[in-house]
């Protein structure tokens, strides 16, 4: 029975992600999120800075705060320490979820259903939180105690679906770490120069890696992973201008060069390559030691 109940339960998680009933109010707030007039700030807020989403560290604030308070509520004369707890948890909730609107604007549609879920568990987490506030301040302990539990119950189920973004359904997680397995150490042929006229993004693959090969109108040929590290966007089919290429899904730009991830969504770097180019004009490759 316990096995069934778990399959159950999983099964139900997963199923959230094809309530195609929610796709008109995710296209709604997607356009929202999306049309914000916060320029380059919305690099911070999906983490390029720091290398991996900013959303999943800003949660640890409101919920240890609101975690906290609940252990204070069951101790005798905490009550001025625990009101203060579930204020910061309720002041440190507006960034994380800025946070968390932005990355979510920039998923697969099944990630945007879950997620749209566990936004609203979450805000209604919130709204108990703030009730909860509010009846402390005005002397109603009882009820703030049991709004602020009842919130700690919103907000963990919440965060078990944040949970299943990120580990089940793979939401923010690096997609190219798998490039440097799956590719050896060696240097492997790729073709001839011929076989890349200058200025053209030309796709290859190498140990079923797609490749994104470009080579400058000047000369220099540029090798890097061609499924973006977002989600997996194709980048032979991006944009290439100044030196990078622009993925043709969600916009990340990445520097041929290296790979570096110049503007997001994308948070980690693209793998790239060295080439080498023999006497014959044919063309080596061998994964760079920084990926």
């Amino acid at each position: 029975m316990a096995a069934r109940a778990e399959a159950a339960f999983l099964k139900s998680l997963d199923a959230l992600g094809r309530l195609e009933q929610l796709d008109p109010a995710i296209g709604r707030v997607r356009k929202v999120v999306r049309g914000l007039p916060i320029g380059r700030f919305r690099d911070v807020l999906q983490g390029l800075p720091i290398g991996h989403p900013l959303h999943p560290a800003l949660v640890q604030v409101p919920m240890g705060a609101w975690l906290s308070a609940a252990v204070l509520d069951a101790v005798p004369g905490t009550g001025r320490s625990a009101r203060l707890l579930v204020g910061v948890g309720l002041a440190s909730a507006a960034p994380t979820a800025w946070a968390g609107w932005v990355d979510w604007a920039e998923q697969r549609e099944d990630q945007m259903r879950t997620g749209l879920v566990h936004a609203v568990s979450i805000a209604t987490a919130i709204g108990l939180y703030t009730g909860s506030w509010l009846s402390r301040r005005h002397g109603r302990t009882a009820l703030g105690k049991t709004l602020g539990y009842a919130g700690l119950c919103a907000a963990g189920a919440g965060s078990m679906l944040g949970g299943h973004l990120a580990f089940r359904l793979g939401a923010g997680t690096n997609k190219a770490t798998s490039v440097p397995r799956l590719v050896g150490a060696d240097w492997h042929p790729l073709g001839t120069l011929a076989d890349f006229p200058a200025g053209a993004a030309v796709r290859r693959d190498l140990d079923d890696v797609p490749l994104l090969v470009y080579r400058e109108p000047d000369g220099p040929l540029h090798v890097i992973a061609g499924r973006c590290s977002h989600l997996s966007g194709p980048l032979w089919e991006g944009e290439i201008a100044d030196g990078c290429v622009r993925c043709p899904w969600h916009g990340s730009v990445f520097r041929l060069s290296d790979g570096g991830n110049v503007r997001g969504p994308a948070t980690a770097p693209q793998p790239s390559f060295e080439v080498r180019i023999d006497a014959d004009d044919g063309v080596h490759v061998r994964l760079s030691g920084d990926a």
